[in-house]
Formats: C-alpha cells, sequence, structure tokens
C-alpha cells in the first residue's frame, strides 16, 4: 500500500512494508505535520482507514498546538471601560496632555483649511494638505490611523489626493526597531529565533496600526511565512485614547440632539474589537473560523495558521502573494479585473453577513490581495463580527419590502433588526420612509447607489428614536469598503446591482420560512401572480453560479402542499388556470392564423373563431410568452437535468398534489366551457374582435 502525501505543494510517497520508507523531492526537506491528501487503495470510492486515521491524528496535533498557544495567550488584555477609568481617572495630566495633543494637530489642520478656502487655495494646496494629515493621523498613533484607514476606502467623502497619501497608512506606517521585534519572538515563543527561522527578513516587509511583518521560511518544514509581530507599548497607547474618546461619547449623549444612537456603546463595542485585535491567538482562531466557513469557493484564499509559532503577540500564518486591491495597474497587468474581483468580494461578503453572520469588519485594501491565480485573499482577522440570526433574515426581508415599496412592512422590520425597542409606534416613521425612498425607486433597485440609500436612509433614522446596533454599523462600514474600491475602477458601480443575484438566488432556493414569505409577499399582489417578477429574480439569480433550478423548484412545491398552504393553494389554482387558459386559447390563435385566409371562412363560416377583446388576447399572449421564458430560463440553469425532477415529481404524487390538480382541472373546465358558451352563444365580451384580426403573417 502506497500513500501520497504533500507539503507545500511537493508529493511524497510513503511505501509500506515492515515500516514507512519515504522518497522525497531531492533537496526539500520534510514536513513532520504534512497534509494527507490522497491514500490509495479507495475502498468504493472513500479514503482507506489508514488514511483517516492519519488525518485523525493532524487534526489531533494541531488542536494541541492550539492549546499551547491559547496558554501562550492567557495574560491578554481585554476591553474594560471600568478599568480604563480607574487607571486613567487617577491620572489627569497625561489624560489632559493627550488631549491637548489631540486638539492642537487636528486644530492647526482645520485652521489651515480654513485659510486655504478664504485664500482660494484650496484645490491648489490639496496634495499638501493631504500629506500633512496623513502625517498627522500617523502621529497621533493607531487609534487615529484606524480612522485615516476608514477614510482611505471613502471617494465619495475625501478627494483622490486625500485618498492616494491615506491609503499609505494601510501598510506604509512607521516601523519600530528590529531588534524588538525580534526579542518579541523569542520572549513569546519561549525559543531563540535561529530554531524557529531558517531565514527572515532583517527588516519588516509591511507595517500596520497595531504591529509589523516579516517573511520568514520556517525551519523543520521550509515552508514561507508571514510572521506578525505587536508593536510594543500599543496598549497603553489605545487605551488612554478609548478612555478619552468615551468621555466624549457621554459628552454626545448628553448634549448632541441630532444624534440619537448611544454613542457610548458604539465606542465600547469599537473598543472592544480593536483590544480583540491585540490577541493574535484571537486572531488565528478567527481565521480558521473564516477559512471553514467561506474557503469553501475555489476563487476564496484564506491563509492557514501556524499555531506552534504563535502566541498572543506573534503570530505566523501561510505567506500570500498578491497586490492590494487598490493597485487596479498591477492587478490589470496579470491579467485580472479588478471589479471581477470586487464582485467576488461582494458575494462573499453577503454570505458572511447574511448565511452564516460571521463577518471580516475590516476589509480595507491592505488586507484584500489579489493573487497571481484570480483568486481573492482575505488578510487581518483581527476584527470580526456577527449579525444574529434574525436579522439576518430580516435583511433579506427588508430589501424585499423596498422593491415592493411597502413602507409599513419596512418600519416593522426596524424591530427585528433591534432598531427599535417594542414599544416604539413606527407609524409616524412610514411617511418619512415613503418620501425618501419614493424618490429613490424611481430608479430600479440595480441602478440605487448603496452611498446615497445608507445616507438618505440614514437622515430618517435621524429623526426618530433608532438605536443603530453595532453590528449594523460594521456590516453598513464593510459594503461601503467594497464600493468604494469599485469606484476606482468603474465610476458608475452599484454594489446592490452586483447584490442583486445573491438576494434573488436566496429567496428563490432558501427553504426558511421567513424567506418563503417574503417570496410569495414578492410574487403575489392581490390575489395575482407577478410573472414578471418570477421572471426577473430567475434572470438575475441565475447569474449566481450557485443557483440551481433543483432548489428553486422544490421548496416551493413543499410550501404549497404543506398543511398551512391552503391560502397560497386558492391563489395557484387561480392563477394555473389562468395560464393552462393562455397557453391554450394562444395555441388556438397560432393554429387559427397558420391555416390560409381562403380556408378559414370554410372552417368557421366567415366569423372568427373565438369572440374575444383585442387587448385581452393580448394580454394572454404575454403571459405565455412570459411563461415559456421562465421555463427557458429553468432549463438553461447549467445544472438542469431531467433527473432533477425526480423529487418534484414524488411530490406531485402526494393525495394533496392530486386534489390541487383536479381543481386547477375543474377551473380550467369551467373556463374554456364559459367561452365556449359565449361563442355559440355569440356574446362577446366587452369591444370584440376576431381572432383573423391578430393575424401576425
Amino acid at each position: 500500500m502506497s500513500l501520497v502525501v504533500s507539503a507545500g505543494g511537493h508529493p511524497f510517497y510513503l511505501q509500506a512494508g515492515k515500516g514507512f520508507s519515504i522518497s522525497k523531492p531531492k533537496g526539500y526537506k520534510i514536513c513532520p505535520r504534512a497534509a494527507l491528501v490522497e491514500a490509495t487503495p479507495r475502498v468504493n470510492g472513500s479514503p482507506s482507514s489508514t488514511s483517516i486515521q492519519v488525518l485523525a491524528t493532524d487534526r489531533a496535533e494541531e488542536l494541541k498546538a492550539e492549546a499551547r498557544a491559547l496558554a501562550r495567550a492567557a495574560d491578554a488584555s481585554v476591553y474594560s471601560p471600568q478599568l480604563l477609568a480607574k487607571k486613567y481617572g487617577s491620572r489627569p495630566v497625561k489624560a489632559v496632555k493627550r488631549t491637548l495633543e489631540i486638539l492642537v494637530a487636528l486644530g492647526t489642520f482645520a485652521l489651515k483649511l480654513f485659510l486655504d478656502q478664504k485664500n482660494g487655495t484650496l484645490d491648489q494646496n490639496k496634495r499638501k494638505r493631504a500629506a500633512e494629515l496623513r502625517t498627522i493621523f500617523t502621529r497621533l498613533g493607531p487609534t487615529f490611523i484606524k480612522l485615516g484607514q476608514g477614510l482611505s476606502t471613502r471617494p465619495d467623502l475625501c478627494p483622490p489626493e486625500y485618498l492616494e497619501e491615506l491609503a499609505q497608512l494601510q501598510d506604509a506606517l512607521p516601523t519600530f526597531p528590529d531588534a524588538d521585534a525580534f526579542s518579541c519572538i523569542e520572549t513569546e515563543l519561549g525559543m531563540p529565533l535561529e530554531s524557529i527561522f531558517s531565514s527572515i527578513s532583517p527588516t519588516p516587509i509591511a507595517a500596520a496600526s497595531l504591529g509589523q511583518v516579516y517573511k520568514a521560511r520556517l525551519k523543520y518544514s521550509g515552508k514561507t511565512v508571514a510572521v506578525k509581530v505587536q508593536r510594543p507599548g500599543i496598549e497603553e497607547a489605545i487605551g488612554l485614547d478609548f478612555y478619552l474618546i468615551r468621555g466624549l461619547g457621554f459628552f454626545i449623549n448628553k448634549y448632541v440632539d441630532i444624534i440619537t444612537t448611544d454613542a457610548v456603546a458604539l465606542i465600547d463595542e469599537f473598543a472592544s474589537r480593536v483590544y480583540q485585535e491585540l490577541n493574535y491567538v484571537q486572531e488565528g482562531q478567527n481565521a480558521r473560523k473564516f477559512k471553514m466557513l467561506y474557503a469553501d469557493k475555489e476563487d476564496i484564499l484564506v491563509p492557514d495558521i501556524f499555531w506552534n509559532y504563535t502566541s498572543g503577540k506573534v503570530l505566523t500564518m501561510e505567506w500570500v502573494d498578491g497586490v492590494k486591491l487598490n493597485e487596479q495597474a498591477a492587478i490589470e497587468r496579470q491579467g485580472l479585473k479588478l471589479l471581477d474581483l470586487v464582485t467576488t468580494g461582494i458575494q462573499c461578503s453577503l454570505r458572511q453577513l447574511l448565511e452564516y453572520g460571521y463577518f471580516h469588519a475590516d476589509p480595507h485594501p491592505g488586507n484584500l490581495l489579489a493573487t497571481p491565480e484570480g483568486k481573492l485573499a482575505f488578510l487581518d482577522f483581527g476584527m470580526m463580527s456577527e449579525t444574529p440570526e434574525e436579522a439576518r433574515f430580516a435583511i433579506i426581508g427588508h430589501v424585499v419590502h423596498m422593491v415592493n415599496r411597502d413602507y409599513e412592512a419596512m418600519a416593522r422590520d426596524y424591530y427585528a433588526l433591534d432598531f427599535l425597542s417594542a414599544d416604539v409606534d413606527v407609524s409616524p416613521i412610514v411617511p418619512a420612509l415613503r418620501d425618501f425612498f419614493d424618490d429613490a425607486l424611481s430608479y430600479t433597485v440595480s441602478e440605487l447607489n448603496f452611498k446615497t440609500l445608507v445616507d438618505g436612509l440614514g437622515s430618517v433614522l435621524y429623526q426618530y428614536p433608532f438605536n443603530v446596533p453595532p453590528y449594523y454599523a460594521l456590516i453598513l462600514r464593510s459594503l461601503t469598503v467594497l464600493e468604494g474600491l469599485a469606484l476606482y475602477a468603474d465610476p458608475n458601480f452599484k454594489v446592490l446591482a452586483a447584490s442583486y443575484p445573491y438576494f434573488a438566488k436566496r429567496l428563490l432556493t432558501d427553504p426558511n420560512p421567513y424567506l418563503r414569505d417574503a417570496l410569495i409577499e414578492l410574487l403575489f399582489k392581490d390575489g395575482r401572480f407577478r410573472w414578471n417578477r418570477l421572471e426577473n429574480l430567475l434572470v438575475q439569480g441565475s447569474k449566481d453560479r450557485d443557483f440551481s433550478a433543483k432548489d428553486a423548484l422544490q421548496p416551493v412545491l413543499k410550501l404549497l402542499l404543506g398543511p398551512d398552504g391552503e391560502e397560497l393553494r386558492t391563489l395557484v389554482i387561480k392563477e394555473a388556470v389562468r395560464v393552462t387558459e393562455a397557453v391554450t386559447l394562444c395555441t388556438f390563435v397560432d393554429t387559427y392564423n397558420s391555416v390560409p385566409s381562403f380556408m378559414r371562412s370554410l372552417i368557421f363560416n366567415g366569423n372568427g373563431a373565438l369572440a374575444m377583446s383585442s387587448a385581452e388576447l393580448q394580454s394572454m399572449m404575454e403571459l405565455r410568452d412570459r411563461v415559456f421564458r421562465i421555463w427557458g430560463l429553468l432549463r438553461s440553469s447549467e445544472n438542469f437535468d431531467p433527473a432533477l425532477l425526480q423529487p418534484i415529481l414524488q411530490i406531485l404524487q402526494q393525495p394533496e398534489a392530486r386534489s390541487l390538480g383536479g381543481r386547477v382541472v375543474g377551473g380550467i373546465t369551467q373556463r374554456l366551457a364559459a367561452r365556449l358558451l359565449q361563442q355559440v352563444l355569440q356574446m362577446p365580451m366587452a369591444p370584440t374582435s376576431s381572432l383573423s384580426a391578430l393575424d401576425t403573417r
């Protein structure tokens, strides 16, 4: 028996005899924890018991290494407003000094802008002022560096000169001494540097707000890794800043009426996220979870974590070659398209926000790389957040209500989104929503700009007692960052247009009761089925590569035939009768029009085949053609196969389905009989014309 394993992309062959002898590529070191890829022989297409045992052993070793890393990070700091207040409240001189430092720096910059505007040199000095602002943020430290990183992805807020300068805050920050970094690695891991790495870059290859990164090669395996080392004294710096900012939050809550959200709660949420970033073991666990949930897609890459060389202040992970997502020229030189990568990022973000609820809350361009293979690599998993399950479905429902212009339902959604407490009356909010969205929805949903929508909705939120939960603010930040990146390549890019295929797929295929109700709400209005909505959903949903025709059909039928589906069955019966009538009569029209004119008078004695208004017949033809197009969309699905309909046929064999079919046939018979009786009695409906008037030849 032989086992094929790989380490670093190189195959190794283990031959079974009295023991295992190992052959390897010349000049390559053996990795003791190589990952099993394939085992032979296989039993019924499944790995043998030997491979399963190797995998289990490998996983057990990884868990032990992770446990040791957790032990090394046992003393990692956590955010505590009480401890910060106790620490800095007794040090007023230090707090006042830092406050003055911030006020002087930002006040001087604001004064320069005022003078530029007064002297008419605002545009002329943009580049100079942008560089000064970057320098100010850098000098003020990590808290303001993070603020600058956020602004660097907002072309809607900052001129191009500011975007270019602030973008340098993502990885072109001042470094701290390499000797301090190497000493930190040895202290944290309890080993000399030479016993861990066969080589390490003498200087950092990138510097971020909380640490700096070195490129190294592991001594035991030869793998290239990225080693992130935390800045010394950073806890002291951000602790004081958050103590001061929290004090500002109390001031805002008390005196600034225009801001109805609890500013202190938002500050505490952000601060706790930043403190989590200081614990690199937590970041490693975040990366592992993120990879498990989202790296199943071939265009998403998440680096592996090396737990044996990770601690609270040192993180060792797989090295990723790539280009930052805001370097469009470099991306295009690799034969890649920025918009394709941004669309991949949006689709992944939607999965994060609305499927599992676990999402990357800091996706600035320095954390998103385009690999030479065209994959989108996610880095830096220090700041993560979660969307509550109820809110995930409420967000999708909110989009449906927006499309339907159902502003009463939109207002009620804010309960599920935790924007409003249950005792708040939403009726006064409805007119404000109507005033804004009636104007915004004069465009199609795909033409809406996400930033415009967020800003407009924000103006509504400010007028009423909304309490925007922290997760929602992070969601907005995540999506606005991606839209901001796309605007570099295409000023007309709309994130909602890129998101719509995902929403359509979820509505069509997700069996969740909330989403099924949202789909029914979208498709039915005043007892009539809106075929144009279904066609649009299928067109958009089919653009999502995970769309399945089977999934789009089976859950709907299960709902239709379920014990609580009587009301829906009544609607479906009416619509089925209408569609069948349209198909039957329109087929008759086509047949009639295909008969030579001289034969029509012989067959119908000079009269039209059926007495019917032209408008009604035209409407029936449009309905039939739309239904046929919808069927064509289902058949054109990449994974469409007649065998996929087998589960549906099984459902249709249920007693409820047979009863439903009988009711449909009865309805069709009644409609056609009524029309035949009309024809016999020559009782036309409204202004009529014979079918011959619709001869399309």
